[in-house]
């Protein structure tokens, strides 16, 4: 199966500091002669697929190319669930909240998840190694509860099973 978040699907920690981000954000704003407000989205998206995230001073350089303050970047960027701030951890979960997740206990899955790695929803822990993040649904409805682990999907997880899925996650990067 697909991951779903198609802007992170190679696994890998973006471990590129202030200097590499701004490198590579010019060398995407180079490649754009046109300098429209019309371009924001879509070069919003290119920056994402590239760093896996948008950086600060991404967004700075963004807002300069396109002469558009950052709060206004910010906020069209804060407006669409697409967008991130931080990079995805190594093993990036993304726990469903569909409607038939919800009355099969997926809320409980949340808050284990969230209790187990120390993280909210939305966060990447500080080694890098998890990030949670909460879907409208994942179309496994069957399945339910269900998360996917950088797209594989778990089935009817419950509490001890998400302990059991984090454990072993751990073991391997032993």
């Amino acid at each position: 199966m697909p991951v779903l978040d198609s802007a992170r699907t190679d696994n890998k920690i973006n471990t590129m500091g202030s200097a590499e981000n701004i490198e590579l954000t010019q060398d995407i704003l180079s490649k754009q002669s046109e300098k429209s407000r019309d371009r924001l989205i879509p070069l919003l998206q290119e920056i994402q697929d590239r760093l896996g995230f948008l950086s600060e001073e991404s967004i700075e350089l963004l807002g300069r190319h396109l002469n558009i303050p950052a709060s206004k970047i910010y906020g069209v960027a804060t407006f669409y669930n697409q967008f991130r701030f931080q990079p995805n951890g190594k093993y990036h979960i993304q726990v469903c909240r569909g409607t038939a997740c919800h009355v099969l206990g997926s809320a409980t899955v949340l808050e284990e998840l969230q209790n187990e790695l120390k993280i909210k929803a939305g966060n990447t822990t500080s080694d890098g190694l998890f990030s949670i993040e909460i879907v409208a649904c994942i179309g496994a409805c069957g399945l339910a509860p269900v998360i996917t682990v950088n797209g594989e999907f778990h089935a009817k997880v419950t509490a001890s099973s998400i302990r059991e899925i984090i454990s072993n996650i751990r073991m391997k990067e032993e």
